[in-house]
């Protein structure tokens, strides 16, 4: 749903299916990396637990 919504939004912005395709596969590439990323770096955060 969201992928479709931000290719929709590409779509009208710039007047072109493809270009508008284009940000949506990346904006969900950017997104996916991003949590990867942050999920990572909370795992490796060990103050507040009890071991």
């Amino acid at each position: 749903m969201g992928l479709v919504m931000m290719a929709l939004v590409g779509l009208i912005a710039t007047g072109s299916a493809a270009v508008g395709g284009t940000l949506a596969i990346v904006n969900t590439g950017i997104g996916l990396t991003m949590y990867v990323i942050y999920e990572r770096v909370w795992a490796g955060i060990t103050w507040g637990r009890n071991v």
